[in-house]
């Protein structure tokens, strides 16, 4: 069989992530890269004997060997870069979320029926461990019961201090939500993809901690520290804390609540289903082992075991139990399963999809829509 070849577009820290899960998942080839940085893209490039490296992303785009492109650039660019590469009918694998506003994606939605034969997916990777499929298939079997209510958190502490400045902090880059955006629409993609139902309605409380930033001379990268003495002082719009409300189409009633300001987290995302049988909850920073709650017999841990779970897990975990999988393993499996729905030939619409697809990131798009005006509202609002 014919190895798919694909290209990257941006090459900062989650372009890397894309180009390692592309080595590992076996049957596909990273063969260029392009970045508005040129010497960053040279430089990885070199690092990972890429053999193109492209000057613009153009070039790349309409590079004839390239059949998968993967958009890993900021938020302003999606809808632009989007929109030439599914116009060429080649397939695309885009970082979230997918546009700076609804219009846009539906913009792209537009676009996509007019080429049916596009793969689209966008990089909601959390709904791909194990043990959150693990979740879905025990709900989907019934042995959590009928769902009752849905919580949990996602919390950072990367933007902790004053001086910790991103791009994703200015919102003519990023758009007008970034906390709820940045990582919330992670929790909630992973909440509604394992109830299978869609959050509908929503009451939100977003605070800005920090009105005023100091921006560093130097550019930094993402999750990095500045080690920049010359700043330039900036009015902060989008949030760093949310807590939302929310009702869900099934019934389930939920609370979340994301922030990029709480020390000692990293990547402390909390997902809890409690059912009419019993609870789960799993943490990602312990993501090989999940609590389930009983109230008429003893609690339990359950970890990742591919000898006793679901069948329809066992596609995305590879390791023995004991031997833990983690963020580059779940960002693996949603390429993996991006990868292998082109190379069956199946299409999005006809065929059931694991990864998101872009109806699903433009669904999340329409929630941060609705969260934002809620907060300015301060009441509930249904999306």
């Amino acid at each position: 069989m014919e190895r798919i070849k694909a290209g990257i577009i941006g090459t900062g820290y989650i372009g890397a992530s894309h180009i390692e899960a592309l080595r590992r998942i076996g049957f596909a080839d990273c063969v260029a890269v392009a970045d508005a940085n040129s010497e960053l893209a040279r430089q990885k490039a070199d690092a990972w004997c890429i053999p193109k490296c492209y000057d613009n992303v153009d070039d790349l785009i309409d590079d004839p060997e390239i059949a998968v492109v993967h958009n890993c650039t900021p938020n302003n660019l999606h809808r632009e870069i989007n929109e030439k590469i599914i116009s060429k009918g080649k397939h695309i694998f885009s970082e979230k979320p997918l546009a700076m506003n609804s219009g846009e994606t539906e913009s792209m939605l537009r676009l996509l029926e007019g080429h049916k034969e596009v793969v689209h997916g966008v990089n909601y990777c959390y709904r791909m461990y194990p043990l959150v499929r693990e979740i879905k298939a025990r709900f989907e079997k019934g042995e959590i019961g009928k769902p009752l209510l849905a919580h949990g958190s996602y919390l950072q502490d990367w933007l902790l201090y004053e001086t910790d400045y991103n791009w994703r902090i200015e919102p003519e880059i990023s758009g007008s939500s970034r906390c709820v955006s940045d990582i919330g629409t992670h929790w909630m993609d992973a909440v509604q993809h394992v109830l299978g139902s869609k959050i509908v309605e929503v009451c939100a409380d977003l605070v800005t901690v920090f009105p005023v930033r100091k921006k560093p001379a130097s550019q930094v990268e993402t999750f990095s520290t500045s080690a920049s003495a010359e700043y330039e002082e900036k009015e902060v719009v989008t949030e760093d804390y949310g807590a939302v409300m929310f009702k869900m189409d099934n019934g389930v009633s939920g609370v979340f609540h994301v922030s990029e300001v709480s020390a000692g987290y990293g990547c402390g995302i909390t997902i809890e289903i409690d059912g009419t049988k019993c609870a789960v909850r799993w943490n990602q920073e312990e993501s090989d082992r999940m609590w389930v709650g009983y109230r008429d017999r003893d609690n339990c841990l359950a970890l990742r075991n591919p000898g006793l779970i679901d069948s329809k897990v066992l596609p995305y975990t590879h390791l023995a139990k004991g031997h833990p999988e983690g963020w580059n393993d779940a960002e693996t499996a949603a390429v993996f399963a991006f990868y292998d729905f082109i190379r069956r030939g199946a299409r999005v619409g006809v065929d059931e999809t694991d990864f998101a697809t872009f109806h699903d990131g433009a669904y999340e798009v329409r929630l941060v829509e609705a969260i934002i005006e809620s907060s300015k509202r301060r009441g509930w609002v249904s999306v």
